[in-house]
């Protein structure tokens, strides 16, 4: 197992002990709740309703209920990411907990944006759960690096060997576009070569030092990244009612998320429906695309937005007793290989 130990200077009174300090974290609780409850009515009142409810009424109840399959089976993928993370720094918190955390950052990632969703959060849940800050950075790099390394994968493979024909308008061209799928797919490839042959192992990141996973890990990284955005691209697949064939959907859907994370808007509102209908729309009807990709967005981020406060709600208030749990496991743990290594 490749574990780090994080640099830590002598002890020092910060902000959490001030006397103000639990108020603060009770107001941005508060916050953070009416800011989601604020996300699902705005999101909700922007969305034609009956189109939704017409486009669903229209799809074979095979092709919902698979899409709602491989939403689900994606959204548990992602929620393994930091089991990676749970490996790599020993930590003691349970498997479980470790998933419903990174499922509930995750769907608040994809809906708030990253800073709020895939930062803020995890650092939020995971203190509450008594991991040093040090330790939830090493935790937040290796699931940050296993979902875009496997994205460079991906893309480079389906932009370098399928390029989808672009709009005469975009300035990148198709040309374009299959020499950047080049260029990821060598920097996929640099990043697994470096954790295989590197003589440099550790780096700093603001004051911690971080080691390079294993090529095993690296490896199983890339594999777990590129797996969730083909089911995702699976999904959206689905919803269109298979019309326009499979690689052409995940490549469109990799570009859509790139404009996405360039526009910073929250949950790409908008940024995912654009691409596609600029796209693909000379494939299949500009209605029938939008309605595949309202589904879309209901089933993969308004519906586990949802579960996701729901489950933080529940992870706050439990969130003592779990890190009781975990602290109690490790103690246990350390004595049994006390009590083997004096065998």
């Amino acid at each position: 197992m490749n574990t780090l130990a994080a640099r830590s200077g002598p002890k020092r009174a910060g902000i959490t002990g001030k006397a103000w300090w639990p108020w603060f974290k009770r107001g941005a609780t508060a916050v953070f709740f009416a800011l989601v409850a604020w996300l699902l009515v705005e999101q909700a009142h922007a969305i034609e309703w009956h189109e939704v409810f017409a486009a669903l009424r229209s799809y074979p109840p095979a092709s919902l209920l698979g899409a709602a399959a491989l939403a689900a089976l994606s959204l548990a993928l992602y929620s393994c990411f930091d089991l990676l993370g749970r490996h790599y720094t020993g930590h003691p918190l349970r498997a479980p907990t470790v998933m419903l955390a990174t499922f509930t950052s995750y769907v608040l990632n994809l809906n708030l944006g990253s800073l709020v969703g895939g930062v803020a959060m995890r650092y939020r849940l995971y203190s509450r759960l008594g991991l040093k800050v040090g330790v939830i950075t090493r935790i937040m790099s290796l699931s940050m690096l296993t979902n875009w390394m496997g994205y460079l994968l991906l893309a480079g493979v389906l932009f370098g060997f399928h390029t989808p024909a672009l709009p005469p308008g975009w300035k990148i061209g198709s040309g374009g576009l299959q020499m950047l799928g080049f260029v990821l797919l060598g920097t996929a490839a640099a990043y697994l070569l470096l954790c295989a042959f590197s003589r440099r192992r550790s780096y700093l990141l603001r004051g911690h030092e971080l080691n390079l996973p294993s090529l095993r890990l690296a490896l199983l990284q890339v594999t777990m990244g590129a797996s969730n955005w083909l089911i995702m691209g699976g999904v959206v697949y689905l919803l269109l009612q298979q019309k326009i064939d499979y690689p052409t959907v995940v490549s469109v859907l990799l570009v859509a998320a790139v404009a996405g994370v360039i526009a910073h808007v929250p949950g790409a509102l908008g940024v995912l429906e654009a691409v596609f209908v600029a796209l693909l729309s000379h494939q299949m009807p500009r209605h029938e695309l939008l309605a595949g990709l309202l589904a879309y967005r209901v089933l993969y981020y308004l519906g586990p937005l949802a579960v996701a406060a729901a489950v933080f709600l529940i992870m706050e208030t439990r969130a003592k007793k779990l890190a009781r749990e975990a602290g109690t496991a490790e103690k246990a743990s350390s004595r049994d290989f006390r009590a083997l290594d004096r065998s």
